[in-house]
């Protein structure tokens, strides 16, 4: 009887040895994600809230007390004013009203704002077009998981589909439970950044799920459990490698892009970590447990 040669590769980590601790890990910390969806909800920006955003820029330090009792007496309803990168910027948030003409309000405002600097941008979204934001937003990423759905089942079979879906949904869990847990302004660049991390985890699970579905036509015989920890192990220096360098690109753009994109790139970084991990140790564990066909040898690639 033949014995099975299998694929040399450098590694030889039991990935499926911690089947059981990753995912009740991962099923614990997603229940704490939605706990935190239903307790905390999101803390929404000026682009899903409505309002209005005012930054101020001066060549010395704004005091934020002062602008604030300067701002109180326009009784403005809900205001928060926060540094904007250093001391000598300003954000100012400020609640959409409900009256429909704003244009007196803002003139005041802005005229308050000009004694403490320059007026950088401003930013004003209705309440009308915020209701709009979110279920667009909402509708953007249920459509990019349903395609990817569909994408995965064409390209291979069920369970792959089915397994790599759930992967998805938990790296989108936990990303949107970490910014309501620490209450992290989620505005549209987040849902980019989500969409974003749809594609790049998918990508990361595919190149683990192809390995597979080329070592079960090649090794008819082997059994499913070392197949996958074979394969995933001989895909992993390439997961690294990009993930590293992908981190690295998004670190660089955190520390040195400034404010306006620090959200993205935090949800990115979020997202980049989690998706590796999903790739690893969760989609590749689903489909030990869901199964698959062994006898690929008479289906070609579609």
């Amino acid at each position: 009887m033949k014995t099975i040669k299998l694929i040399k590769h450098n590694t030889n980590i039991q990935f499926l040895k911690f089947k059981k601790a990753t995912l009740i890990m991962s099923i614990t910390i997603c229940f704490f994600s939605i706990f935190s969806l239903f307790l905390n909800g999101l803390n929404f920006g000026i682009d899903f809230k409505g309002g209005t955003l005012i930054e101020v820029s001066s060549e010395n330090n704004i005091n934020i007390s002062n602008v604030r009792s300067v701002l109180s007496s326009l009784n403005l309803g809900d205001v928060q004013i926060q540094n904007f990168g250093s001391e000598k910027n300003i954000l100012v948030r400020i609640e959409a009203s409900s009256s429909e003409n704003n244009s007196n309000a803002l003139s005041n405002i802005t005229n308050q704002l000009i004694l403490f600097g320059k007026i950088q941008r401003t930013e004003v979204v209705g309440p009308k077009i915020s209701s709009e934001l979110i279920q667009k937003g909402i509708l953007a990423i249920i459509s990019a998981v349903g395609l990817m759905l569909f994408y995965i089942w064409i390209r291979f079979e069920w369970q792959f589909s089915l397994g790599a879906v759930l992967a998805l949904i938990h790296d989108v869990i936990i990303t949107i439970g970490i910014f309501s847990f620490f209450q992290i302004e989620f505005n549209l660049s987040i849902i980019a950044a989500l969409l974003t991390i749809i594609g790049y985890s998918m990508n990361d699970t595919v190149v683990v799920y192809d390995r597979i579905r080329e070592n079960l036509r090649k090794y008819k015989k082997q059994d499913l459990y070392d197949l996958i920890n074979i394969s995933i192990n001989q895909t992993l220096s390439r997961t690294v490698l990009t993930s590293f360098t992908t981190l690295l690109a998004l670190f660089s753009l955190y520390i040195f892009g400034g404010q306006v994109i620090k959200g993205f790139t935090l949800a990115m970084i979020i997202g980049v970590f989690i998706g590796t991990y999903s790739s690893t140790f969760i989609a590749s564990q689903l489909l030990h447990i869901l199964g698959v066909k062994r006898d690929w040898s008479k289906n070609n690639d579609k």
